[in-house]
């Protein structure tokens, strides 16, 4: 299937619900033999039925490498299932919940003679939702857990009319607020996006009475699918994607500059034009949080610099590198822009107006991700908006990703004579601090230079940083054009005179720089070692790695290696860094 879409609307293809059918079909497949397991607990406080069903499918989707188990806990026992998670120390825990687990009588399963006092519910809310934020906060403070706050509407009975809010509603509407907010301070919380799920699944057609009375369980099964899709999508973050390349004329402004001038183009409500100012201003948002953007236009270079120096553009131009404006085809401007930014073409997004150029681009690079601009439907266009946000979106914005784009700009040619002259500073730090989110998101998006292509979950890289035997190595870069952050990791494990290094990785930024000879002199001088062992694995994607330990052993490896001292010393280039304990 073309990954071009060509109508962007609010709910993309892969939001739409799956079918029991199906999720039965995932889950019953036979697993990968060398598979690594992952263990998720639902916590909930209905019968899980088909939600475990549809969750385990939704996870196997995104980790087909993984074998996937989901286990859960006892029915109405909320506080005592987080008790039993912890106790399993699983992978991830979702946590579903609806208004009868903090009182029995938000339900239709539980039926009094009295209507609600509120001030007696407020109490009993508050007192469950403080029993419940103890228990993740002193027992599941290290484990991803993913929240589902109340998606049904609390039942009870009262004498208002439907369309009238009454008190209980409103205490109601504080007590998720007051939860959300505490939720969304921790770091191991992902808590769903209520106006998402809202937009994926309307909220009246969620509840199924019958089910809910029959057997315990609430959920239509279009809603237990999406909210099993959401829920998996908060385990399992998505990797966000590193680039964007856009089109001038029609896309980043409305009209087309060569023809209509620099004062003709516009993206303003009194021309009806707002839009594409909404594109200018989520670009620049995308381009502060370090995603590389560029532009692919057919166009005279005179005039587009012409068109960045209006002062009312909400895109600044020494956010866009680099700038190809040419005559040429589309397919060779987005070429030399994958060439400069040396990524894979499965980490960009093209977005253009015209059906046929993302058609050539698509044709040209099969693994990019062609977005239609809709210039003619605002609300299609606030689709895409939406549609940018998923794919480039990250829980935190790091250092490191703020320098990215400076530091690409100013990346000059790499002779020797640049890196004796560069006055290159190498920071080394060999401490474990499960708190630095840097190493992990490193090792889980980078393909070119990586050991093996190992990922990690959350919890795996925990344990891995909590494992006495393991040691951890991070080197942060700056010369005197600017600096690069944290842009390599080492794992390694150490027995006896030998070092085994089982994840190593380093940001494309880091090439040709020899950082990866200064990283292994370190582990040869700090460690006393006289080889060093590496879990080397081909990947479709890692040929940096392979060149590079071609260059050290005389040959291409095939599978895991050795490394000599002796070796390394005969190959090793010059280096010119000044190296310091971070």
């Amino acid at each position: 299937m073309s990954v071009i879409e060509m109508q962007p609307v609010t709910v993309a293809p892969e939001d739409r619900p799956m079918k029991l059918i199906e999720a039965l079909k995932i889950v019953n497949a036979p697993p990968q033999q060398a598979a690594q397991h992952e263990d998720v607990f639902i916590v909930c406080g209905f019968t899980p039925l088909h939600l475990q069903t549809f969750l385990e499918a939704h996870l196997l989707l995104r980790s087909p490498d993984r074998r996937v188990r989901v286990n859960s806990g006892l029915y109405g026992d909320v506080a005592g299932n987080l008790e039993r998670a912890a106790a399993a120390a699983p992978d991830a825990v979702a946590v579903v919940l609806e208004w009868p687990d903090f009182d029995p009588r938000l339900g239709v399963r539980t039926a009094g003679s009295a209507a609600l006092s509120r001030d007696e519910l407020r109490e009993s809310i508050y007192s469950q939702m403080d029993r419940f934020q103890k228990i993740i906060d002193e027992r599941l403070a290290e484990t991803t857990l993913a929240l589902s706050l109340p998606s049904l509407p609390a039942r009870h009975s009262c004498i208002q009319q439907s369309w009238l809010a009454d008190p209980v509603n409103a205490t109601l509407r504080r007590c998720f607020a007051d939860f959300s907010l505490w939720a969304s301070e921790r770091k191991n919380i992902r808590l769903l996006n209520a106006d998402r799920l809202d937009q994926l699944s309307p909220p009246n057609a969620r509840w199924d009475a019958g089910a809910e009375l029959a057997t315990g369980f609430p959920y239509h099964l279009n809603h237990t699918s999406i909210l099993a899709d959401l829920l998996s999508r908060l385990i399992r973050l998505p990797l966000p994607k590193k680039g964007l390349i856009t089109d001038l004329d029609d896309t980043l402004w409305r009209g087309i500059v060569g023809e209509a001038g620099v004062d003709g183009i516009s993206w303003t409500l009194d021309r009806h034009t707002h839009h594409h100012a909404l594109y200018q201003q989520q670009l620049s948002v995308l381009a502060h949080a370090g995603v590389f953007v560029a532009v692919a236009s057919k166009n005279d270079p005179s005039v587009i610099r012409e068109a960045f120096a209006r002062p009312d553009l909400l895109l600044d131009v020494n956010h866009i590198f680099p700038l190809e404006v040419s005559w040429g085809p589309k397919s060779v401007a987005v070429g030399r822009i994958l060439q400069t930014w040396n990524v894979g073409p499965d980490s960009i997004v093209f977005v253009d107006d015209s059906p046929m150029e993302l058609a050539e681009v698509q044709a040209a690079f099969p693994g990019i991700q062609c977005l239609l601009f809709p210039k003619n439907d605002p609300q299609a266009c606030l689709g895409l908006l939406d549609r940018l946000r998923d794919l480039f979106g990250k829980r935190f914005i790091s250092e490191e990703d703020a320098l990215r784009t400076n530091s690409l700009r100013a990346q000059p040619a790499l002779s020797t004579d640049f890196l004796e002259t560069a006055e290159a500073e190498i920071t080394f730090s060999a401490v474990k601090n499960s708190s630095d989110s840097r190493p992990f998101e490193l090792i889980n998006k980078t393909n070119q230079f990586n050991l093996n292509g190992r990922r990690f979950t959350d919890s795996e890289w925990l344990h891995y940083l909590q494992d006495p035997e393991t040691h951890l190595l991070s080197a942060t870069y700056r010369d005197k054009y600017g600096a690069l952050g944290k842009i390599a990791v080492l794992g390694a494990r150490q027995s006896h005179d030998k070092f085994f290094i089982d994840v190593w990785v380093m940001s494309c930024r880091a090439f040709s720089r020899r950082i990866e000879h200064q990283c292994l002199l370190r582990l040869f001088k700090a460690h006393g070692v006289d080889e060093i062992s590496f879990d080397f694995r081909r990947t479709p994607r890692n040929n940096p790695i392979q060149e590079f330990f071609a260059g050290l052993v005389g040959e291409n490896p095939e599978g895991p290696l050795t490394l000599t001292l002796a070796q390394f010393e005969q190959r090793c280039p010059r280096l010119f860094h000044t190296v310091k304990d971070g």
